[in-house]
Order: C-alpha cells, then structure tokens, then sequence
C-alpha cells in the first residue's frame, strides 16, 4: 500500500453501473455493489496478472483483460457488510505516469475530466511521496559523522 500517502484521500472514482473503480500509484480499487445479504460463497472472482472476472450469483459483472499488468498473487477481494465486493490490485507499474484509462481493454474507461483528475491524483501521490523520501534521506544525511583518520 501507498506508504504515508491515504489512499482515499482525494479519491477520482470512476462509476460504472457496477460500483466504480479507483486507482493509486501501486493499486487499483474496485468497488462493486450488490444485493444486501450476498454471502461469500455466491461469489466467484479469478485475478490473474491481465485478466479478471467476477461473477455474482452465476450473473457475470465484468470480464475481460485488464487495463495493464498487476501482480496477480497480490490481488485480494473481500465483501464487506454483505453488500460491497472491494478487489485491489498491485500495478506491475507503480510510475505516476502509469494512470489506467479504463479498467479493462475498452471497458469502463474514465471519461476526459476523470482520467485528467486521476493522473493529477497520481502526480500529487508521487511529489508527497519523494517530498516524505527527501526529508528521510536528509535527515539520514545528517546524522552521519566523517572522522579523519590517522
């Protein structure tokens, strides 16, 4: 997870009829709303690195190739409350500049305002990130004494 950086802070959810879909630097969220009182076992989601599906009480919600490649034995899903299916996903690309369009090849993209919003988001992420990098490396700079010897 996104060290100091909260990963809800500013979110730029992208909706979809499904829930929505959110990302960081290193994640991807994936909110999916369903009947209140869903129990785990009526749920079949398979991750892999390109590819996800995720099905409901035998009703496909979405499958196809992801956006890009994730780590796919880092993937999770809970349910949570018996009515929110959250799966995160670890980006292979944890670059700023790697600001999925849609979460899947031509499916649910973020529309031109959102996907602006997201890699803002991303570009924020990554100057707090280097800014919180810098003072720890500077105060390690600090702390280190040069003796001469002989």
């Amino acid at each position: 997870m996104s060290g100091h950086f909260e990963e809800r802070s500013g979110v730029i959810p992208c909706q979809t009829a499904w829930g929505s879909w959110y990302q960081t630097i290193e994640e991807v969220f994936i909110e999916v709303s369903v009947a209140p009182g869903t129990s785990a076992k009526e749920i079949k989601c398979s991750i892999r690195s390109k590819h996800i599906e995720l099905r409901v009480k035998d009703q496909q919600i979405f499958k196809g190739k992801l956006f890009g490649p994730t780590v796919g034995d880092e993937a999770t899903w809970t349910l949570e409350d018996r009515k929110l299916i959250r799966i995160v996903l670890m980006k292979s690309n944890r670059e700023a500049g790697n600001c999925w369009r849609s979460l899947l090849e031509g499916e649910y993209a973020a529309d031109p305002w959102v996907q602006d919003q997201m890699q803002r988001k991303l570009t924020l992420e990554r100057f707090q990130r280097d800014k919180q990098n810098g003072i720890i490396k500077e105060k390690k700079n600090k702390n280190i004494s040069f003796h001469r010897l002989g």
